[in-house]
């Protein structure tokens, strides 16, 4: 089972040379190697398969060293499936943030794989969440704990007057000067989603002023998806899910993906073969 992840592969010169998709999943553990202590058959586990791809199948075959570990017992395999992309990234960069209770953190992109994992992490390190995306997506936002919302269709955050502590951004075309002037002094930028431009200006952004601007991709860490696995057991943080397609119906998911339309994450399932929920 694979989570479906916003991300274009680009592993071979005219077509991918990888023939199954999917880098994040979750399922049970049919056969381990001899050499292998850390699983056994049955586990339920979830993880990433980094650079191997190969989640959209029934079997995925991997080393127990990568980044795998036991599935959140509250956790549909479905719902596994959905958290380590965006968790991963979001629990990363709000980490690297070093974000202090009552400090004030906007989520740009909100609504997608990492946005909503990002605004119920930044919650759950008890900041003052606002969240900015499209006009459908302001009541699942807030359900999951944003305490703010900004409709960009109507409203460009960075010319309400307020300022924060924190700005997580997503949206590659967000005006970086604009995103700046919008911190308070000391203030963090975090890019999960960063132009070539937008990294050069980074150094010069946390060399000469007294901002912090961070584009440090996730290093996928079990140590991180073990921190999640734990949240998420607590009731912290949860996947919102927002459709489950068959693996023949992997076109139609990654469509639904780029409307932009979708509350939450899209997941490719075995266990939905003739349908879509």
């Amino acid at each position: 089972m694979a989570g479906l992840p916003k991300r274009h592969v680009a592993l071979g010169l005219i077509r991918p040379k990888k023939k199954i998709l999917g880098g994040y999943f979750a399922g049970e553990v049919e056969s381990v190697g001899k050499d292998v202590s850390k699983f056994k058959k049955g586990d339920q586990v979830f993880g990433t398969t980094k650079l191997r791809l190969g989640a959209y199948g029934e079997y995925v075959s991997l080393p127990a060293s990568y980044t795998i570990v036991p599935k959140p017992y509250n956790l549909s395999f479905e719902a596994a499936a959905a958290v380590p992309l965006g968790g991963l990234n979001a629990l990363h960069f709000l980490k690297i943030a070093n974000i202090q209770h009552g400090e004030k953190v906007l989520i740009n992109g909100a609504g997608g794989s990492i946005g909503t994992f990002g605004v119920q992490i930044g919650k759950a390190m008890g900041a003052e969440v606002t969240a900015v995306d499209s006009t459908i997506k302001e009541g699942m936002l807030r359900r999951i704990g944003a305490d703010h919302f900004f409709d960009y269709t109507k409203e460009d955050f960075t010319k309400s007057g307020q300022t924060y502590d924190v700005i997580f951004n997503m949206v590659a075309q967000r005006s970086y000067s604009d995103c700046l002037k919008a911190l308070k002094h000391q203030g963090r930028y975090l890019m999960a989603n960063p132009r070539i431009s937008d990294m050069l200006k980074s150094f010069l952004t946390s060399k000469f002023t007294d901002k912090t601007a961070i584009f440090t991709f996730a290093g996928e860490k079990e140590e991180e998806l073990l921190e999640l696995k734990e949240m998420i057991e607590e009731g912290k943080i949860k996947s919102i899910v927002d459709k489950i397609y068959s693996f023949g119906q992997a076109a139609d998911a990654h469509r639904r993906v780029e409307t932009e339309q979708r509350l939450g994450i899209v997941v490719i399932s075995a266990e939905h073969n003739n349908k879509v929920s």
